[in-house]
């Protein structure tokens, strides 16, 4: 497979960098709008909220209060293929886009613009969160597995030693701060050589991973897993080089989906769990990184389809992905804990965590977040009774 490095005028809503990819754009010049693009990152972020609402429904996961067992082998078998599925692309697609579109902010107001917005938006978030998003989660855990007294006197040192389900945004300032110093070291993310390298050293960090889950293993703490945080990385550098090699996003790249959600998917699945052959864990972890790739290409190309033009709902909805993500998993825990005795069907009961937790979340970012300072932090600034596309974004 090979893009294509296009010399021609982009389509409406993109934006082609400068001739010189060594040198930031002028700051005067229009900001491009990737429709597709923001709408595949907002997927990306949504599907988080899919995935943890699943693992209520995965025996051995969050089952401390809760007993899975109750529901047949098929149904719970299904939660953890979605589990797996979704853990195995999700964070890929997410940080392929935002070494996209830390490029393109890049090009557009330079190293120093790009510094205040990814502490404006990343490192801002973050530190809030920490004393509002963290410590509500883990109390939110900690009361609805009815853990004993010791960990209720403990639960402080719990939310300190870890960053949640907010990991990724210390990452993206680690990352931000890693394409600051290569910019910086004359690197222009241009080399086509990048291409060649970023599927064989993924395929080797993936197999440097230890957890038994199909994907990459997770890092929530102050100091990364190197190995992750350099998986995540070469993503991270792809999504860079994409937008300054102006590479074509086609809609064709779709037709990669079907294959890589069966026989890639379930090829890796089936060599992940034999554990006798000792060639089993690196074909593993070759199956698993292509289909982390073939995901992030397929889903491009869909949603180059789909989504190619400005909507305002789904502009909205992309708006509101990053508040809804920041607190849905503390939500999630508590509508869990007061529906669990509830008689419902396995797939009812997964349905009505994920409406109620978004449709709450919905709910509070229209009337408290969105035209609010809390929304200029996380969007930029949204005017009432204006269009999206005259709005000020990033």
């Amino acid at each position: 497979m090979a893009f294509a490095d296009t010399g021609a005028v982009p389509a409406a809503g993109e934006g082609r960098p400068p001739d010189d990819p060594s040198r930031p754009a002028s700051t005067g010049t229009a900001s491009p709008r990737f429709h597709d693009l923001d709408a595949l990152r907002a997927f990306a972020m949504l599907l988080g909220i899919v995935l943890h609402a699943g693992l209520f429904f995965i025996p051995g996961i969050w089952a401390d209060a809760y007993s899975a067992e109750q529901y047949p082998d098929e149904a719970t078998t299904f939660y953890s293929l979605l589990f797996f599925a979704i853990h195995g692309f999700r964070m890929p697609v997410f940080f392929l886009l935002s070494g996209f579109f830390t490029a393109m902010l890049w090009r557009k107001r330079g190293l120093r613009g790009l510094i205040v917005q990814r502490l404006k938006r990343i490192a801002l978030p973050l530190a809030i969160g920490a004393f509002t998003v963290i410590p509500v989660t883990t109390w939110a855990f900690v009361w609805a597995f009815d853990l004993d007294e010791f960990s209720l006197l403990w639960w402080p040192f719990i939310w300190l030693s870890t960053f949640s389900h907010l990991w990724f945004l210390w990452f993206l300032l680690w990352l931000a701060a890693g394409f600051c110093a290569a910019v910086k070291l004359g690197v222009t993310f241009t080399n086509p050589y990048l291409w060649w390298l970023a599927i064989p050293l993924t395929c080797a960090l993936q197999w440097l991973m230890v957890e038994p889950v199909f994907g990459p293993d997770t890092s929530d703490k102050l100091i990364p897993n190197p190995v992750v945080l350099g998986y995540y990385a070469l993503f991270f550098a792809f999504g860079a080089f994409v937008y300054q090699r102006n590479m074509a996003v086609g809609r064709r790249w779709a037709v990669l989906l079907p294959p890589a959600l069966t026989l890639v998917f379930f090829g890796g699945l089936t060599l992940m769990y034999d554990v006798d052959a000792a060639w089993a864990k690196p074909t593993a972890a070759v199956f698993q990184t292509v289909f982390a790739w073939l995901m992030c290409f397929g889903l491009m190309g869909l949603f180059r389809w789909i989504a190619g033009r400005e909507r305002f709902w789904v502009r909205y909805v992309s708006d509101s992905s990053y508040w809804l993500y920041l607190w849905h998993l503390p939500l999630l825990v508590v509508l869990y804990r007061l529906t669990l005795e509830w008689q419902l069907n396995i797939h009812l009961h997964f349905g009505l965590l994920f409406c109620a937790a978004t449709a709450l979340l919905l709910l509070t970012y229209h009337l408290g977040v969105r035209y609010t300072p809390i929304g200029t932090m996380l969007n930029g600034k949204r005017v009432r009774g204006k269009t999206t596309a005259n709005a000020k974004h990033v």
